[in-house]
């Protein structure tokens, strides 16, 4: 989003987990909003390899689908927000008037006494909106009336292209102390991501604690720098909610809990999309839920299904049926499949045992099946050294076939550390995977280190010769 002190975008999700505990009584669809949403770092990891975008690199996550409001509710809710109404009367009150050779008014108190605002602070919030949207223009020191007239009946589309803007405006004074709180300030963005990923709300002390853990984690704060946040920050957030319902974003749900507003959650996914997110609506992933398991599959690979469509997908269905589909998709085709359907199946629990117990049969399967039952405590197969040896061709394999090279030699490189990779090569060539040559020439090309490199590309050599 505009500003974030992490570069994830919102709470550690590892963290976040923890947090699930004091929402024990919410009801079921909220906790599984966070578990989603904490579960969404594994599986959505962007394919930035070959894309020189700012921003790719970094972890994408996959949010649930929301709902928005209509267009015209939407726009009509712009007019209103008690922001935009103090950036209109800001700007009729400036008529014609001199600034500064930066381009502020000179004297910040004279327009906080006459329109009653709180402060310069507020003041200089409302003067970047009104200037950055066009209620007014600043040319040869002297700021007028600019080309937005919010009165004039804009269409709804332009309505909420302004509210884009506003919205923007005020994430990025985060950076020169929005809330008045700086730590606040640093995780704005994740919190907001955060709050948009729990339609229902999060209470204060949830957030608190989900500030606190992020702090600390990117920022390696000491014990006495986190108790005197602790102390503070409740207060802190409490000042800052405020402010956010004052631009719009926050509101109150029934149950108590701070939450995005229509207009929030609109401008938030405007953000997250921005910065590459899955971050859909209802309606685009309702499409999916009708898909057979094969094109489900094949809308992945092909990148026209976004993460979050499996989730909807998996709901349609009882787990034991949809795991007997994608278990029989896996069984009979290539490495990417397999990898692609691997990641559906960790979405499901035990409920799913009897096909992944009955995919024990398939030669291609049997591995991951056993792997599945073992992770949830099902009694299953063990797996040899050599079955490890077979997944890992399979995973780099499957990653080559999706066109993600890059992240293939990321996984390989972190199967074992420095030399021991020459030996993991050695084990992969013993492998009986008919995608082992593949895999072994992808490293003897591209992998940064000599020795590997030659290891693979003379074990492939030997494969060709037999």
């Amino acid at each position: 989003m505009a500003k974030s002190g992490n570069t994830g975008n919102v709470f550690d999700l590892g963290e976040l987990r923890r947090l699930v505990g004091e929402l024990g009584t919410a009801p079921g669809e909220l906790r599984a909003a966070v578990l989603d949403t904490v579960g969404a770092t594994g599986r959505a990891e962007a394919d930035a390899d070959d894309c020189d975008c700012p921003g790719c690199g970094t972890e994408v996550l996959s949010f649930p689908p929301v709902e928005l409001a209509a267009d015209d509710e939407l726009a009509a809710a712009v007019l209103k927000v008690p922001l935009v109404l103090d950036a209109q009367r800001l700007a009729a009150w400036t008529g014609v008037r001199q600034v500064t050779p930066e381009g502020l008014l000179p004297d910040p108190f004279l327009p906080c006494a006459e329109l009653g605002l709180p402060g310069p602070a507020r003041l200089h919030l409302l003067w970047v909106v009104a200037v950055n949207t066009g209620m007014l223009r600043i040319s040869r020191g002297v700021a007028v009336a600019g080309p937005l007239d919010l009165s004039a009946g804009l269409p709804d589309r332009a309505v909420l292209e302004f509210w884009d803007g506003v919205v923007m405006d005020v994430l990025d004074r985060a950076d020169e102390g929005l809330t008045g709180s700086a730590v606040i300030d640093d995780h704005l963005a994740e919190m907001l991501a955060t709050m948009y990923a729990v339609s229902d709300g999060l209470s204060v002390a949830t957030l608190v604690k989900g500030i606190l853990q992020s702090h600390e984690v990117a920022c390696e704060a000491r014990p006495a720098e986190m108790r005197a946040l602790a102390a503070a920050l409740p207060g802190e957030l409490e000042v800052a909610l405020s402010l956010l319902g004052h631009c719009g974003l926050i509101e109150t749900s029934e149950a108590g809990r701070p939450r995005l507003t229509p207009l929030g959650v609109w401008a938030v996914r405007q953000d997250l999309i921005r910065e590459g997110h899955d971050a859909p609506t209802g309606a685009e992933v309702a499409v999916f839920a009708d898909l057979g398991a094969a094109e489900l599959v094949d809308a992945i690979i092909g990148r026209s299904a976004a993460p979050s469509a499996v989730s909807v997908w998996l709901e349609s269905r009882l787990p034991e049926v949809a795991a007997r589909e994608l278990v029989k998709i896996a069984a009979s085709g290539t490495a990417a499949r397999r990898g692609t359907v691997g990641t559906i199946l960790e979405e499901l629990g035990p409920e799913a045992e009897p096909p992944l117990r009955e995919a024990l049969a398939e030669p291609t399967m049997w591995r991951y099946a056993a792997s599945w039952l073992n992770i949830r405590d099902l009694p299953a197969p063990a797996l040899t050294p050599a079955d490890s040896t077979w997944i890992a061709v399979d995973t780099l394999a499957s990653l080559v076939q999706l066109g993600k090279a890059a992240e293939a030699m990321r996984e390989f490189d972190a199967l074992e550390p420095g030399e021991d990779l020459v030996r993991v090569v050695e084990e992969m060539a013993l492998a009986d995977h008919p995608d082992t040559v593949a895999v072994l020439d992808l490293l003897g090309a591209h992998h940064g280190d000599a020795a590997v490199a030659k290891a693979a590309r003379k074990a492939a050599m030997k494969i060709r010769s037999r």
